[in-house]
């Protein structure tokens, strides 16, 4: 299939040649719904109607209706007036409706270069994003959309306008309207805004705001630092601008610089298959931009710097302070870890995929950095959830830039970063919507392997983490295994005592899903190492929840914990047994629930959103799972050893 040169040519193309423009519809008007007050401050909202795949999902697989009733008076208009700032949050006003409805929505659309010819003929193309539906609506996936009844003075017309009077002055023709607030960031992209009447499931179009530009398209943004090694005294800062010429990082107050090396992706470097192109390849692409890192060296263990990212020619980001991390073989480091926590609008609108605990998550890890006990945070896995729809990777990084760019942000690989059919995943689902490890690659530039090998260890002051991938071959002798067999016995337990392994899917878990979540393949074939090699902690996700064990092997406890002074269970592995094993999904997406008959091995089991966070000395390793919601410790337990 072809694609288009000029993406902002194609939404006009698209709109106006399937459905007629300026019109309204005649269903009769729904009972206006509980008063919701129109938010100008990013609401605290937890979006659970909306978790997982909603209603709105759909819409782009969805045939545009004619609509009728024309009204010549349909205006939507956008309060900015000029150029789009790097975020605002904007009010989008329609009016000129002669009839309100509560069908009627306003979408938020940026351009991308779909293909005109598969798009709007062939609904088999959208198969693979979950559904049947008949045809698409749009080649350009809406980014979010909102119901104008969102607005609570829209049903009732309470916002009338009269468009024309008689000869005594009496209001002759009158209309009503209504105004929505949509949260925008800097995709570099333009955006417009389209008022659709048919709900959903029967789209039409009423009106077309026109383009809107953002004010500086180049903006260097989202800035987020990693590790590159175990000796932390240099740190690599990633950021994305429209522009791609080299940038600096300036740090340690101006003293000091480094210079970006930029890359990209394209839609070619998506995954597909032949006849059904992936989200990524077609419906849901958009330009990335580029993708700058800088490796900031000559820093010491454990001290704070600032510094700023971008040039003179595209601009400055503010100057923000970070700490380095503990550096191996130091005596204490602690960390928060979590996973799939994707992200959620901070206004009322729908979108393709929303983490509905991603919110409140961030928010409270953000506190507990303020804390300064916060050396560096780990996400394993399933990380933006875009899961194809490339502007998604865009509100994820905004974000998480309070809490990645202070401190080391160190991710795994999950199953909707890097599974395709066709892509040599383990799991052969479109998990990753034709992404296939590319776009989680670029923003997240681990010390890794290789290419497309995203396994690496680090260390942490009295911890060795290695961080394994779940979705490439991990089986006897593959290259992924024999790696991480020679990295778990080259291990000096002298300066690291404590073995941390970390990957994506669990090889324990009280969820009943289907397909199950722990594959007995990857538990024979792994799980040997870890005795073996005596790892003492083990944190998976996958499962959106939390949930520990006994020290187990082979479905067997052996070893339980014993309670200490201070009533916390307590494993000693000063005489080793076997890992423990944590689940830590529950950071943003729906929770899962729990089997009803509780496994000999399953110890603790909470459905709660939140995140572990971890003290370790040289002798103990200290464990809490606090609640996102109240920042209270859900359960806690210890490991000690007296050295080994």
């Amino acid at each position: 299939m072809g694609s288009l040169s000029s993406p902002r040519g194609l939404l006009p193309l698209l709109l106006l040649g399937i459905c007629a423009v300026a019109c309204s519809c005649s269903a009769l008007p729904m009972p206006p719904p509980p008063p919701m007050p129109v938010r100008l401050r990013p609401p605290v909202m937890m979006h659970e109607s909306f978790a997982g795949k909603s209603e709105f999902r759909t819409v782009n697989r969805r045939p545009l209706e004619s609509c009728f009733n024309p009204s010549p008076y349909l205006s939507i208009n956008v309060s900015t007036a000029g150029p789009l700032p790097d975020e605002a949050f904007v009010n989008v006003t329609v009016g000129g409706v002669f009839r309100p409805d509560g069908s009627h929505w306003v979408a938020m659309i940026t351009p991308s270069n779909s293909s005109v010819s598969g798009c709007p003929l062939s609904g088999v193309n959208y198969v693979e994003t979950g559904d049947l539906a008949n045809l698409p609506l749009l080649c350009h996936y809406p980014v979010k959309a909102q119901l104008v009844k969102t607005d609570p003075s829209y049903l009732g017309c309470k916002k009338a306008a009269c468009q024309k009077r008689d000869a005594s002055g009496a209001c002759k023709v009158r209309t009503c309207g209504a105004t929505l607030t949509f949260h925008v960031i800097n995709f570099r992209t333009d955006v417009e805004f389209v008022f659709f009447a048919g709900g959903f499931q029967t789209p039409c179009v009423l009106k077309r705001s026109g383009v809107l530009r953002f004010a500086n398209p180049a903006k260097p943004l989202n800035g987020h630092l990693s590790s590159t090694d175990s000796t932390a005294t240099s740190m690599k800062l990633t950021w994305v601008s429209g522009d791609g010429r080299p940038q600096q990082v300036q740090y340690a107050g101006g003293s000091r610089s480094a210079t970006s090396v930029a890359m990209t992706f394209t839609q070619k470097d998506m995954c597909s298959v032949p006849v059904l192109p992936s989200p990524a390849k077609d419906f849901g692409w958009h330009d990335p931009g580029y993708i700058h890192s800088a490796v900031m060296t000559g820093l010491q263990p454990s001290q704070s710097y600032d510094y700023r990212y971008g040039s003179d020619s595209v601009g400055w980001s503010d100057t923000v302070k970070f700490r380095t991390p503990p550096a191996a073989g130091s005596d204490e480091v602690s960390f928060v870890i979590y996973g799939d926590m994707g992200k959620a609008p901070l206004d009322p609108s729908v979108e393709h995929y929303i983490q509905p605990g991603s919110i409140a998550v961030t928010r409270a890890v953000a506190k507990e950095m303020q804390t300064g006990k916060v050396d560096s945070i780990f996400h394993i896995g399933d990380i933006s959830y875009a899961t194809g729809f490339l502007v998604e990777w865009d509100f994820f990084l905004h974000l998480i830039r309070p809490l990645a760019s202070q401190v080391s942000y160190m991710t795994a690989i999950g199953n909707h970063e890097r599974d395709y059919a066709g892509s040599g995943s383990v799991y052969v689902t479109p998990d990753s919507g034709g992404e296939c490890g590319v776009a989680y690659e670029s923003y997240f530039p681990m010390p890794a392997a290789g290419k497309d090998k995203p396994w690496y260890s680090i260390e942490q002051g009295s911890v060795h983490f290695i961080v394994m991938s779940t979705e490439h071959s991990w089986s006897d002798k593959s290259e992924q295994y024999n790696w991480m067999e020679k990295d778990l016995s080259s291990v000096d337990r002298s300066r690291t005592p404590w073995v941390i392994f970390i990957g994506h899917r669990p090889m324990y878990s009280s969820n009943l899903g289907i397909p199950t979540s722990v594959d007995p393949n990857f538990v024979a074939s792994v799980e040997p190492l870890l005795l073996k090699n005596k790892v003492d902690l083990v944190f998976f996700g996958h499962v959106h929840n939390y949930e520990r064990t006994c020290a187990v092997y082979q479905d067997k406890c052996r070893g339980m914990p014993k309670k200490d002074v201070n009533g916390i269970d307590t494993y000693d592995n000063s005489n080793y047994t076997a890992p423990v094993h944590a689940i830590v999904g529950a950071g943003g997406f729906k929770l899962d629930g729990f089997s009803i008959i509780q496994q000999s091995w399953s110890i603790s089991r909470v459905s709660e959103f939140g995140y572990a966070r971890v003290h370790a000395t040289k002798t103990d390793l200290l464990v809490q799972y606090v609640s996102s919601s109240t920042m209270e410790i859900r359960d806690q337990f210890r490991i000690v050893k007296g050295g080994r």
